[in-house]
């Protein structure tokens, strides 16, 4: 039984290396920011990495980051998986509607990687850079954890999660000690010179939020279908409608089906939400660097 790592790249595009800014080098030897996440989980301890791609950009993902991946973990006891997040991938029964262009959402692409699940794991997202403390209690709790319908999530601040250059979406959480009560997913997140605001509401930069890495056991995956079968039988979710990790918890607390303790990570977070934020992301690991947290070759302490 594996400890397994997820991670949702089907929504990174077809052209890699050029114009996608998820996949822009931002370290010294040119590695982008799933890199350190894929580091710091294997120095966490998880033993299994499953991609969710797309088979159009099957190659250009193996070339990019996948050959070289498994390159780094050929003498290790890590599996390296690809599973393949489609549009016309759902339930017996269903089918997609012809107009449908926009992704099903993350609840989906975690049922494509479902065969090759096969103990707890832990999903995030590829082009968030999460910081190796959130890894290491995220392993923890799973490897020490035995209530099925328990599972955790990394809590950042939302201060360490804003950009200088836009607004984010994040999902608000209500914390009652450790435990997860609700999670709210809002949009237009700015900052303010008072904190931050969202549509002209003021929001406490201090509250717990989201950033979808979640810590989950193999209980969770019936739980998925299930619900996104509940989805796809409502018409109004057929044209635009995502089925979303974030949204379903939430719905299963306010169920009482499940508890989510929430990890708060004094880490901050780093991303690529706009193009400006790149030389910021640059700069940040080249300090992390500078104070011992990575090497200068990434993966020279594998």
């Amino acid at each position: 039984m594996h400890t397994s790592l997820v991670i949702m790249a089907a929504g990174l595009g077809s052209r890699f290396g050029t114009g996608i800014k998820q996949l822009e080098p931002v370290g010294l030897h040119d590695e982008i920011i799933m890199d350190y996440s894929i580091h710091d989980a294997i120095q966490a301890g998880f033993d299994q990495i499953i991609f969710i791609i797309r088979k159009d950009i099957e190659e250009d993902f193996k070339e990019r980051i996948g050959n070289r991946i498994e390159e780094v973990v050929k003498d290790k006891e890590i599996a390296i998986h690809y599973c393949f997040q489609a549009l016309e991938d759902l339930p017996a029964g269903f089918t997609c509607p012809s107009t449908r262009t926009k992704p099903w959402g993350t609840g989906q692409a975690v049922l494509a990687a479902k065969d090759f699940i096969d103990g707890p794991f832990c999903v995030i997202n590829a082009d968030d850079y999460y910081g190796k403390k959130a890894f290491s209690m995220i392993y923890d709790f799973l490897q020490t954890n035995t209530d099925p319908d328990a599972y955790c999530m990394a809590g950042f601040i939302l201060k360490n999660t804003l950009s200088d250059n836009g607004t984010v979406t994040r999902g608000l959480c209500q914390t009652k000690g450790d435990d997860l009560i609700s999670i709210v997913e809002t949009h237009d997140i700015e900052k303010t010179k008072e904190g931050a605001q969202s549509h002209g509401q003021s929001i406490d930069v201090n509250s717990h939020v989201s950033m979808n890495m979640w810590g989950f056991t193999p209980a969770f995956l019936p739980i998925l279908e299930a619900g996104f079968k509940t989805f796809l039988a409502d018409p109004k979710n057929h044209e635009k409608g995502e089925y979303l990790l974030p949204i379903l918890i939430g719905d299963l607390l306010k169920e009482k089906r499940v508890r989510v303790k929430v990890l708060e990570t004094p880490d901050t977070w780093f991303g690529v939400t706009y193009q400006e934020d790149k030389p910021v992301v640059e700069k940040s690991f080249r300090a992390l660097i500078e104070q011992g947290v990575y090497p200068e070759n990434l993966y020279s302490d594998i």
